[in-house]
Order: C-alpha cells, then structure tokens, then sequence
C-alpha cells in the first residue's frame, strides 16, 4: 500500500492556550513520520473552531497564514465535540487526504502513537481506535460513570470498546461510507464500530493537560451518553413495554389480594402509608417511561426538520 495523505482532524472550544503547542508538537510527530517515509509531505492539520468565543480562531488564521499545512473552520456558535468532529472529517474528505485521525486540541492523548495508528492502516485497516491503557487521571466519579456508560451502551446493543475514545484513524472507504448516514446526531463511537469496518485497535496512555480546564463536564458527558444511547438502540423502549406488561400483572395481582381481604377479611383496614407509597411507585414508573419515550420522540423531531448538523462562519483551505 502507497504511503498515505494524512489529515488531522482537532475539534477545540476555548483553546487559546494550547493551540500553537499542538501545532508545534503534531508537526514534530509529521516530521518524525516524513523521515520515516510513512506519510505523504502534503499532510496537514485541520482544526475546527466550535464557536470559541477567545482568540482560538484568531491564532488558527495566523498559523494558517504562516503555514498552508494549517487548515481549518470556525462554527457559527457552539454546536458540540461530535457536531466538530463529523465537520472536520468531511471537510478534509472533501479537501482530500487517505486517511483522517481525531484528536483533542489539548494533547491528552499521546500524540505519539500516531505512528502505531499509520502502521495499523497500511496494514489494510480501514478504523484504528485508540484504547486508553488507563484512567489513572480521572477522579473516581468520572472512572465510575465511564465504565457504565461502555457497560451500559454494550447492553443496550452499541458495541462499543470498554475506555475507546474519539482518539482514532479512518481511511478514504470509510469516510465515504459515513457520507451515507446522513442523520443530525450521528454517534461516531457507535457508528464506527457497528458498520462493520476491518477495525484494528492502539493503547495510549493520557497525559494532564497543557494549559487549562477540559471543555467536557458531567452535563455535556451525559448529553453525549443520552444521544448515544438513543440513536444506536431501541433497547430502552423494549424495556418500557416490558416494565409496562410487569406493571400491570402486579396491579393485578395486587387488585386480587384486597378484594380476597375485603371477602375475607371484613375488618381489614388499608394501611395508607402502603397505598401512599404504591401510588408514588407507580407514578414515578410512569413517568420514567414518558420520559424515555419522549427522548425517542425528541430525536424523530428533530430528525424530520431536516435542519443541518452545523453552521460554518468561515474556513481556511
């Protein structure tokens, strides 16, 4: 296989500190892999700006003016880390490269492993995800929610590798084939391993931040889950039928034993802190099936306007 034309895709948000770090260091992993013959010289950075209101996109022109190889788009507002990612894959898809990698705008994952990444591509691969080898920089709150999100995702049918992450290679036929789903909340993690791509894997480990604070918290890591779950499964609204039909015999059952009682038992006197406490469960089960069937509902409507996933404001070629 020819030595490919890598792209590298950089969604950040609020990143003024770090950008001109990254661009030194990921030219440095190019320039390592250019005398390594193991990239084409025409390789280049694309990063998009998801609606930073600092001077991230200031510096990416100014990089851009200085170097060609520095390419990149700026939303119109804040759209979201997987609305920026689908934008850079398809702009370098259309600018042209064989094959694309995403990575965060601040470096925590290892820059270096980009080399495991192009081997396993000319190795025939058509995904290569990267797999953190640990979570010794996370809290234990976010080491806990993590692993039941995979846990939680795997039940319901996605797929997805235990600590994978948005760290990955995609080739040209793969960029291609997502061309196809066009949906507005297109999940990438579940996407990429439920299409059926020839998917090989690289461990790397994570490194503290450069500068500053991670754009992602508990809120924006639960949209991200929520979305995930409800476009790559409908596992959830099966269970609701099922809780639903369980619902019911109970309340049936339950029906049948105080009619027994009445019969039976004429002193018999409903306790109502129970029926207090009946009430309350059955009420709170209802609505958590609202509540699920309305996330599905939320997704068809948006879906059905048709509106597009992002704006862009400007972009550099």
């Amino acid at each position: 296989m020819e030595k490919p034309l890598l792209a590298i895709v950089i969604p950040c948000f609020n990143e003024e500190q770090c950008i001109k770090e990254t661009v030194d260091k990921l030219f440095t992993v190019f320039d390592d892999l250019l005398k390594k013959n193991k990239i084409k010289p025409e390789s280049y950075l694309y990063f998009v700006d998801d609606g930073s209101n600092d001077s991230t996109w200031n510096i990416i022109e100014e990089l851009h003016k200085n170097n060609s190889l520095v390419k990149g788009q700026k939303f119109i507002k804040n759209y979201g880390n997987q609305k920026a990612l689908i934008a850079g894959l398809e702009a370098v898809k259309t600018i042209g490269c064989d094959c694309a990698i995403t990575i965060d705008a601040d470096l925590q994952q290892d820059e270096w492993s980009i080399e495991k990444f192009i081997d396993k591509y000319m190795e025939g691969f058509d995904v290569v995800s990267g797999i953190r080898n640990n979570r010794k920089t996370d809290s234990f709150f976010k080491k806990f929610t993590a692993l039941a999100f995979y846990k939680v995702m795997n039940l319901l049918g996605a797929n997805i590798p235990v600590n994978h992450s948005d760290y990955r290679l995609v080739s040209r036929h793969a960029l291609d084939i997502m061309e196809q789903f066009p949906e507005r909340y297109l999940f990438l993690r579940g996407f990429f391993n439920d299409v059926g791509f020839k998917t090989a894997y690289v461990g790397f480990d994570v490194k503290p931040r450069m500068h500053g604070k991670s754009k992602f918290n508990f809120a924006s890591l639960s949209i991200l889950a929520l979305n995930g779950i409800t476009s790559y499964s409908v596992v959830p609204l099966r269970l609701v039928s099922i809780l639903g039909f369980s619902m019911t015999i109970i309340g049936i059952i339950l029906g049948i034993i105080a009619v027994c009682n009445k019969i039976f038992f004429a002193n018999f006197q409903h306790d109502w802190a129970i029926d207090l406490i009946m009430n309350c469960f059955f009420g709170g089960v209802e609505l958590f099936c609202l509540g699920t069937i309305a996330e599905y509902i939320g997704q068809i409507f948006l879906e059905i306007k048709g509106r597009p996933r992002y704006i862009k404001d400007i972009e550099l070629k």
